[in-house]
């Protein structure tokens, strides 16, 4: 249950964004947001590839502190900033995930 409410929250919570915010050209908004769920190929990297107990920041290479710091950088600039957003949104919520199965809390 909890896998599917937080797979979930990565499509919801950018939608939510992209009308709020970005209202006149929310649905490229949201679609650019939601293509940073690519960030989670690195898990192939991983074994097992999926551990629901696991957490995903600063376990796999593209959810360290180090690129996390890039993707708030990317925020600032307009031609980046959809990118950054989305980037920083899914560490959000995979940190959120960290507390939740874990009771670890990285922000």
């Amino acid at each position: 249950m909890l896998a599917n409410l937080h797979l979930i929250s990565h499509f919801l919570v950018p939608f939510i964004i992209a009308l709020s915010f970005f209202r006149s050209y929310w649905q490229l908004a949201f679609l650019i947001m939601i293509s940073t769920i690519m960030v989670d190929l690195d898990h192939l990297l991983a074994t097992p590839i999926y551990d629901p107990t696991r957490c995903s920041i600063n376990f796999h290479p593209l959810h360290g502190f180090i690129p996390i710091i890039i993707y708030m950088g990317l925020c600032f600039p307009k031609k980046t900033r959809l990118i950054g957003i989305g980037l920083c949104l899914h560490m959000a919520l995979d940190s959120i995930d960290c507390q939740v199965t874990n009771g670890v809390w990285y922000f």
